[in-house]
């Protein structure tokens, strides 16, 4: 009798710690949760830098480099890897580069 009656008190005695470390543990979880940002979107991938030109590059060859950059970025903006964004600065960056 006397160890069912120890066994009830311990069984007792860690119901109620349990059920405090739970409500502690669910107390903690809700601020932390609204104060959690949402997760950032995909990194959007810019387009690659153009390789380095000769100084002594002909003026129509870096016009045909120019467009095909172009072309590039369009088919990405397109195709959904660069926003409009991003398009119009990389644009900007050929078009005065």
């Amino acid at each position: 009798m006397k160890t069912a009656a120890t066994v009830a008190v311990a069984s007792s005695v860690h119901g109620r710690v349990q059920r405090r470390q739970q409500a502690r543990w669910a107390a903690q979880d809700q601020p932390n949760a609204a104060a959690v940002p949402p997760p950032a979107p995909p990194q959007q991938y810019a387009a690659p830098a153009p390789p380095p030109q000769a100084p002594a590059a002909a003026p129509s060859a870096d016009m045909n480099e120019r467009l095909a950059q172009l072309k590039q970025l369009g088919e990405l903006l397109s195709a959904g890897v660069l926003t409009q964004a991003e398009f119009e600065q990389q644009k900007g960056r050929i078009l005065n580069g």
